[in-house]
């Protein structure tokens, strides 16, 4: 497996599993409850996810996708047990809206690849989920409950995973420092402001991004609001209305 993965530690019982050696930097996320463990995201699939999860956890495991993206779900293969939310089911069955050939130049562009990995073979992950996922549903993991929040926008499935009693948010795409995509015509830049209004609501205490610089304070989420804010006033918010950069992080609509 070599050093395709990066893991890091965030406290006794959640880790954070990176791919550093590829441009988008993806992070999966485990929490380790009493009962079972819950992976939130699995990465590229470039490598192998559960050789690493396995040596975290001695418990059952349930993954979670914060979104159908290849860069999600690429290791979700690992892991029959999975969960995806209701809007995006399809997409695990042919209904995935880019081809195969664009994902692959994504997959190869600005990477490290492993020896003996070929984009060209590359296939987005397809699969049957053991449960589909609503809005406010809660996960429970023995010791450990995690709130499902639908907050659609960057995708129209996209969930973020809200674990009250830390006040950790385990945020996907809805947020991180980069350029924050929503020009796809999968994406919707009136919902990933409603999204962003909803979340950054929350007693947050620390986010976890899905890719990048994974410190990140809980104010970020009020900037990227109101950014997206400020766009709506402008009539900037949406497809069509460019790159529009801020301190930390760009908005592509």
């Amino acid at each position: 497996m070599g050093n395709w993965f990066t893991i890091d530690t965030i406290g006794e019982d959640t880790f954070m599993i990176s791919e550093y050696r590829h441009w988008e930097e993806t992070h999966a996320y485990l929490l380790n409850g009493s009962e079972r463990s819950l992976l939130i995201d699995t990465g590229l699939g470039i490598e192998n996810i559960y050789e690493e999860v396995i040596r975290l956890t001695d418990k059952p495991v349930t993954a979670v996708a914060t979104h159908i993206h290849w860069d999600h779900i690429g290791g979700h293969r690992y892991f029959p047990d999975f969960y995806v939310q209701e809007e995006e089911v399809s997409w695990l069955s042919g209904g995935f809206p880019l081809p195969v050939e664009q994902v692959r130049k994504s997959v190869a562009e600005r990477c490290d690849l492993p020896e003996g990995f070929s984009a060209d073979a590359y296939e987005i992950f397809q699969g049957r989920p053991a449960r589909v996922l609503k809005d406010d549903e809660i996960i429970d993991i023995g010791g450990r409950s995690v709130n499902v929040l639908h907050t659609p926008g960057h995708s129209p499935g996209h969930m973020c995973f809200f674990e009250k009693e830390r006040g950790w948010l385990f945020a996907g795409d809805l947020v991180y420092k980069g350029t924050l995509f929503a020009y796809y015509p999968s994406t919707d830049p009136q919902a990933y402001r409603t999204s962003l209004e909803r979340v950054s609501a929350l007693p947050v205490t620390r986010v976890f991004p899905g890719h990048h610089d994974p410190d990140l304070r809980p104010e970020f989420l009020e900037e990227v609001r109101n950014a997206f804010l400020t766009l709506h006033a402008e009539g900037k918010l949406h497809h069509g209305g460019g790159m529009h950069q801020y301190d930390g992080f760009a908005v592509w609509i």
